[in-house]
């Protein structure tokens, strides 16, 4: 079964935090190939963390 977006959207949070399962991994994969949103959340929140990151190193 395809994930939701807001399982989706709840993995790409956890993946920055901890390493997804297998299962978990290829679940999200599956989902972001047909999904552009969560494409674009995705991409939202690695831009979000690179600027924590940085702000952090000032």
């Amino acid at each position: 079964m395809m994930l939701s977006c807001r399982e989706a959207s709840r993995l790409i949070s956890d993946a920055m935090d901890r390493k997804l399962s297998r299962y978990e991994q290829v679940s999200l994969q599956f989902h972001l190939l047909l999904c552009q949103n969560c494409r674009h959340f995705r991409q939202q929140m690695a831009t979000l963390r690179a600027g924590i990151r940085e702000g952090r190193q000032r």
